[in-house]
């Protein structure tokens, strides 16, 4: 195997690519600054415990694990950033009220998400703790749209979903006897009606119908007041017919109202290019979401661009159970939507040790310009940039800039 190949679904960033990602990057975490989120940097690398707590079996199968030849115990390779801010949240800032944190980073992936997916996908998202009010699930989405138009990505659909609905049917009704919760879960979010039925076969009867009802409520839905439009589903409102369909107690009906009054919010207004719907068998995603979820999906990509929901208990293991919600984006999928940027204009410069030279030079570069001085041999080397101007000596010895003829 020759040894500049890479492992399957891992590859390098070259520079075209690497500047628009790490420009998008510094205007989403600039984006978020402005709401007043700071900035954390959780370790790639954690005890597996930690990594993995409350999260389900789909992240721990997606984790690298290795032993820690210092200690003896197992770590594991972050598949996802969620769960260590909610351990810095919780025990390491041990703040009281509300917190805003973000964060960029890669992640790394045992298998990748789809067969062209990167199994180093790089995340950057926001967390808002110590809030169970609406007011947070408002604010986290409203950030979430504000960063899909920062990475010009148009017309934007979001999907949400109430992940507290099974639990409350589940709980109401007692578990599905002989078929584990992990694989309900996958029933329900890949919409297999049939083998659905085949594995609800001995459940009662009013849970069987409750929950083989969930794949069929999706569909657009009306927001701020507005008409749900053209896109609607037939047969009318998701919620009103969950409203129909699902038992209307406890907690189930909590999570619906709870949806309602988010698709009530007039901030939806405010965006005429985001369509809202809901899915109520959208349980992708990790098991420590326990409220509302959302997932956005853009044109020209087959997969969601972002995902994140509520998940008020991720910090309990840590010994302090918050109300959380947030949200990560891919960033890799995101600036491959860039439109391709002309290379950036440079000024050409001869190496010399000329103290003059150094000087001018330097005051270009701290006045924002890229100054690239070619090496000796080297003036035709390929680059990225365009140089349209260059420094030369005048007749008096001083050193200008001027405008370089080209062809």
């Amino acid at each position: 195997m020759p040894r500049w190949l890479l492992p399957e679904n891992i590859s390098d960033v070259l520079p075209s690519e690497a500047r628009r990602i790490e420009e998008l990057r510094r205007r989403l975490l600039d984006l978020y600054r402005s709401y007043g989120y700071e900035l954390v940097m959780p370790p790639m690398i954690e005890h597996i415990d930690s990594l993995l707590t409350g999260s389900g079996r789909d992240l721990g199968l997606r984790t690298f694990q290795l032993v820690d030849q210092m200690s003896g115990r197992t770590l594991g390779l972050r598949a996802d950033i969620t769960p260590q801010v909610a351990r810095i949240d919780a025990h390491m800032l041990n703040r009281d009220g509300v917190a805003r944190l973000c964060y960029a980073g890669s992640v790394l992936h045992t298998r990748a998400a789809s067969p062209f997916a990167s199994r180093e996908p790089m995340h950057v998202g926001a967390e808002l703790y110590g809030h169970a009010g609406l007011a947070a699930d408002l604010e986290i989405i409203e950030l979430l749209v504000r960063s899909l138009a920062v990475a010009g990505c148009g017309k934007v659909r979001l999907d949400l979903c109430h992940v507290g609905i099974v639990p409350a049917l589940l709980s109401l009704h007692g578990p599905v006897p002989g078929v584990d919760e992990e694989d309900l879960y996958a029933l329900l979010q890949g919409k297999d009606q049939p083998g659905l039925a085949e594995a609800l076969v001995a459940a009662p009867a009013a849970l069987r119908d409750a929950l083989l009802s969930l794949p069929g409520l999706h569909g657009r839905i009306a927001v701020g007041g507005a008409p749900a439009g053209i896109g609607a589903r037939a047969g009318g409102d998701p919620l009103a017919r969950a409203r129909r369909l699902l038992p209307q107690t406890g907690p189930s009906s909590e999570a619906l109202d709870r949806l309602e009054r988010l698709a009530a919010s007039p901030m939806w207004l405010r965006w005429p290019e985001v369509e809202v719907s809901v899915d109520l068998a959208d349980l992708r995603g990790y098991r420590y979401h326990n409220g509302i979820t959302f997932a956005a999906y853009v044109e020209s990509m087959p997969f969601a661009v972002a995902r994140g929901g509520r998940y008020d208990d991720a910090g309990r293991v840590f010994g302090r159970a918050r109300p959380a919600t947030g949200f990560s984006l891919e960033l890799r999928a995101l600036a491959d939507l860039q439109p391709e940027q002309p290379p950036a204009r440079a000024i050409a410069a001869p190496w010399s040790d000329d103290h003059a030279l150094a000087m001018v030079v330097e005051a270009l570069r701290a006045s924002g310009e890229i100054v690239i001085q070619a090496l000796p041999g080297s003036e035709r080397d390929q680059q990225e940039f365009t140089c349209d101007r260059e420094l030369v000596a005048d007749e008096h010895g001083r050193w200008i800039v001027r405008e370089l003829k080209q062809g």
